[in-house]
C-alpha cells in the first residue's frame, strides 16, 4: 500500500560490520573452542584413570568454587581496570593451565589430584575472564547492534561446543598431549587476538571499594525481579538436569560408542544450540518472551529425560541436540535482558554474580550429578534431573508472575513505556 512504511530487513550481520567485534569474536570462539579440547580430553582420560563418576563430578566443582569465593572482586576487577586487559591476562592464564596439563600427561603423572590442582587455578581464571568478556561486546557495538551481537556470540560458544568435543575426541584418539597442545596454542592466539584490540570505551567504577561497591551486582539484580527470575530460572533447571559430566559413562558403558563417540555427544547440543541461534538471528524474539522462556525450560527437562532413558545412539544424540535447542532459547532471552538493562559501571559486577548462577548450573550441577551418578547410577541421575528441571518450570511460573507476563525483552516495553 502507498502509504505502509517501508519493511526494513534485519541487519544479520551487523555486528561484524565493528571490526574491534570482530576481533574480540574471533578471540572468544577460539577461548571456548580450546576449553571444549581440554574439558573432552581430561574428561575421558580422568574416567580412563580412575572409571570413577565421583571424579568426573569434582572436574566441575572445582572449575566452580573459584568463582564463588572471589565473586565480589571479579567483576569490580573489570569495571575498574578494564574488561579487555582482565580478559586477556584470564586466557594468558589458562593457556599456562593447558601447558600444566600437557607436562602430566606427557610425563605420565596423570594423577586425578594433580589435575583437579590445575584445573582450580582453570577456574580462577575462567571467573575472571568470564565477566569481562561478557561485559566487553557492550562497549565494542552500538546499542542498536547489540542484540545480534548477542545472537552471534552465543553462536560461537555453541559452535566451539560441537566443534571442540569432537576435536578433542579425534585428538584425544592420537594422544593426551596432542590434544592439550593443540589447545595452548589455541588459547595464546586468542590472547594476540585480544590485546590487538584498541582500548574500547568503558565508563570505569571510580567509585572507593567498600561493601556497596562489591555488593553492587548482587543489589541491582535483586531490584530487578524480572532479571532475577531469569537467571536463577536457568540455575536451577540446569543445576538439576545437567548431564554433560555423565557422558564418558553413556560413551563407554551405556552407548558403547567410545572416545570419538564421546566428541559426538558432547557436540550434539551444541549443534541443536547453533540450528536454534541461527533461527534466532535471522527472526529474533519480539513478543511473548516470557511465556516462551517457560516453554523452553520445561521442554529442556523433557529432552534431558529422554536422553536418561534412551539406550540408542541415534536417539541419545537427537535427545541431546533438543536439550541444546531449547536451552539456547533461554540464554539467548536472558543474555539480552541482563546485558540491555544493565548500568555499564556496574555490568561487570552483575555479569560476576550472573556467572556464579551459570557456574553453580554448570560446574556445580556436574558436580551434582556425577555424585548421584556413583550413589544411585548415571540412568537415574540423568531421569531424574530432567523431571525436576520439568518441575522447576512450573514452580518459577508461580513464583514469578512478572516474568511470565514479560511480553518484550528490552526493559522500556516491559515496563510498558512503549512498545
Amino acid at each position: 500500500m502507498p502509504n505502509s512504511p517501508a519493511i526494513i530487513p534485519e541487519d544479520r550481520f551487523a555486528a561484524f560490520r565493528h571490526k574491534a567485534y570482530s576481533l574480540y569474536f574471533i578471540a572468544r570462539f577460539s577461548t571456548s573452542f580450546a576449553a571444549q579440547i581440554v574439558s573432552t580430553a581430561v574428561g575421558w582420560q580422568i574416567w580412563e584413570e580412575t572409571h570413577n563418576a565421583f571424579w568426573l563430578g569434582m572436574i566441575g566443582l572445582v572449575q566452580f568454587l573459584p568463582a564463588l569465593l572471589l565473586v565480589l572482586i571479579t567483576g569490580l576487577a573489570s569495571d575498574k581496570f578494564g574488561r579487555r586487559r582482565v580478559m586477556g591476562g584470564s586466557i594468558i592464564l589458562e593457556t599456562c593451565c593447558a601447558v600444566a596439563i600437557l607436562y602430566l600427561a606427557f610425563t605420565q603423572q596423570f594423577h586425578p589430584l594433580w589435575v583437579l590442582a590445575i584445573l582450580t587455578v582453570f577456574g580462577v581464571a575462567r571467573a575472571f575472564y568470564t565477566p569481562a568478556s561478557t561485559s566487553l561486546v557492550v562497549n565494542l557495538v552500538p546499542k542498536e547492534d547489540f542484540a545480534n551481537a548477542v545472537g552471534w556470540i552465543t553462536s560461537s560458544w555453541q559452535l566451539a561446543s560441537i566443534m571442540g568435543p569432537v576435536a578433542g575426541g579425534l585428538l584425544f584418539g592420537i594422544s593426551g598431549s596432542v590434544a592439550y597442545s593443540c589447545a595452548a596454542i589455541i588459547m595464546s592466539f586468542a590472547a594476540i587476538m585480544i590485546f590487538s584490540l584498541e582500548k574500547p570505551k568503558q565508563i570505569l567504577e571510580t567509585a572507593p571499594v567498600n561493601i556497596k561497591t562489591l555488593l553492587g551486582g548482587f543489589r541491582y539484580i535483586w531490584q530487578e525481579k524480572i532479571v532475577l527470575g531469569a537467571i536463577s530460572l536457568d540455575l536451577f533447571a540446569v543445576l538439576l538436569g545437567g548431564a554433560v559430566a555423565l557422558l564418558p559413562i553413556y560413551a563407554s558403558d551405556v552407548l558403547n560408542l567410545g572416545s570419538v563417540g564421546l566428541g559426538l555427544l558432547r557436540a550434539a547440543p551444541g549443534i541443536g544450540a547453533v540450528i536454534t541461534i541461527g533461527v534466532l538471528i535471522a527472526f529474533p524474539i519480539k513478543k511473548y518472551a516470557g511465556p516462551i522462556l517457560f516453554i523452553s525450560v520445561a521442554l529442556f527437562g523433557f529432552a534431558t529425560t529422554v536422553f536418561g532413558f534412551s539406550t540408542w545412539a541415534w536417539l541419545s544424540i537427537l535427545a541431546l541436540m533438543f536439550v541444546g535447542a531449547f536451552d539456547m532459547v533461554s540464554v539467548y532471552i536472558r543474555e539480552i535482558l541482563l546485558q540491555l538493562w544493565t548500568p555499564d559501571a556496574v555490568r561487570g559486577r552483575v555479569n560476576a554474580v550472573n556467572s556464579i548462577f551459570l557456574g553453580a548450573s554448570n560446574e556445580l550441577g556436574e558436580f551434582r550429578a556425577g555424585s548421584m551418578a556413583a550413589a544411585f547410577g548415571a540412568v537415574f541421575a540423568v531421569t531424574a534431573g530432567g523431571i525436576a528441571a520439568i518441575g522447576i518450570a512450573g514452580l518459577w511460573i508461580i513464583l514469578f508472575p512478572k516474568l511470565r507476563q514479560a511480553q518484550y525483552l528490552h526493559k522500556a516495553e516491559i515496563d510498558g513505556s512503549q512498545p
